[in-house]
């Protein structure tokens, strides 16, 4: 017989289809509440320094409301083969698309905020069929995409502790569970902390990591070189952040049960706080509502697909508390002793419209084990969504020597 312990370890190792239904009365409820929308009055500047502009606002709800279809969603996510299993009490979300080449090379990647998976769609047939998009058949990867916890159709945690590196350590189950004994593993925002920490705690079976953007940048940007144009103007950029753009940073990662209230009120509110998020990305967004002109792949039904999807989950709370998790004053690895490099290969890409646009020296000062650095010529901070064509050349490039 087995025991208790036994038993639940091996329902935890289950993996379950997963089919995306949305019930219309959700949909129902979100059209109500658009309508019931109440408007502030108009900034009193010409520039997003007061956040996000009544006018690119009024713009989106107009689509949401009389053009956008809301079934977008379900069956989106629903066209690819999704998968839930639970991995340290959290039923965790996850897309699951191998490629028919024989040999490809199983990758995880991981989204951020305000993303989801629904930021890579477009991003899968590149990279599992690369032979349909400009590649050969030596590019191929299985491509395996997880919710966050807390993020999309992922569980809500109901304890604290999930921080980056217990996500990088569910990541490290949750490929033992699908079977790859070798992988790599790719991230941006968020995504790019749990990928660094997959990288520094040497998960097993980990054969390289890629990320565009350099988180530990943030960290302590005093001890990177500073004494060429494009350093300078990186540390610029960082203390613009720091001191003009930091705002959803810091209530998330300090209060982000306060600012939850409102993201699970409103879809008004849940829209423009997931907009304001870097000057780059604002700008193409409010652009794409405004004139009808987007930038590579952001379109207005892309970027309400996002959108739409942390209303219809409710989770705007959860996700807001991952940044307390690993970010805030409180968080339970705050003051934790910082791990060493990782010793596997390392890629990044410094895509030109990130919030600061990475220099190779602080690349190889970060990562010694760097053997890939693409300054892609388009792209910013959500460089899977706004141009995955190009974005799956970089991750080809990056990892073709692990093959």
């Amino acid at each position: 017989m087995t025991s208790p312990e036994q038993e639940q370890e091996q329902a935890d190792g289950v993996i379950q289809p997963f089919t995306v239904q949305i019930p219309e009365e959700a949909l129902d409820d979100l059209r109500r509440r658009l309508a019931m929308t109440r408007w502030p009055s108009r900034e009193l500047v010409d520039d997003r320094s007061q956040g996000v502009q009544l006018a690119a606002m009024q713009a989106l709800w107009q689509y949401w409301t009389t053009e956008y279809e809301g079934r977008r969603v379900e069956s989106r996510l629903n066209a690819l083969p999704q998968f839930t299993t639970e991995i340290d009490g959290v039923d965790i979300h996850f897309v699951h698309v191998k490629s028919e080449h024989q040999e490809a090379l199983p990758l995880i990647m991981t989204h951020g905020w305000p993303g989801s998976v629904i930021e890579m769609l477009d991003s899968v047939g590149p990279l599992t069929d690369p032979t349909a998009h400009g590649g050969s058949a030596t590019d191929a990867f299985h491509l395996v995409l997880p919710s966050l916890p807390g993020y999309g159709f992922s569980g809500q945690p109901v304890e604290v502790g999930w921080d980056l590196d217990r996500t990088a350590r569910a990541w490290s189950e949750l490929m033992r569970r699908l079977g790859y004994d070798r992988y790599v593993a790719q991230g941006g925002d968020v995504g790019a902390g749990v990928t660094d920490r997959l990288g520094r705690l040497g998960a097993e079976g980990l054969a390289g990591i890629h990320t565009n953007l350099l988180v530990p940048a943030l960290d302590d940007p005093a001890s990177l070189p500073d004494d060429g144009d494009a350093e300078r103007a990186a540390l610029a950029a960082i203390k613009t952040f720091q001191t003009s753009g930091i705002g959803y940073f810091t209530q998330m990662a300090t209060r982000p049960q306060t600012i939850g209230y409102a993201l699970l009120d409103s879809p008004s509110a849940l829209a423009a706080w997931m907009l304001d998020h870097d000057t780059d990305a604002y700008y193409k967004i409010a652009r794409a509502f405004l004139d009808g002109r987007p930038s590579g792949n952001l379109t207005r039904d892309h970027i309400l697909d996002n959108v739409t999807a942390y209303w219809l989950t409710g989770t705007g709370a959860s996700a807001a508390r991952s940044y307390w998790e690993a970010y805030g004053p409180d968080a339970p690895a705050a003051g934790s002793r910082p791990l060493p490099p990782p010793r596997i290969p390392v890629g990044f890409s410094a895509f030109p419209g990130e919030i600061w646009r990475t220099p190779r020296s602080w690349a190889e000062k970060s990562y010694p084990t760097l053997n890939y650095f693409g300054e892609p010529e388009r792209g910013g901070h959500f460089a899977a969504w706004e141009e995955p064509e190009l974005f799956a050349t970089e991750l080809r490039a990056a990892f073709r020597p692990l093959r």
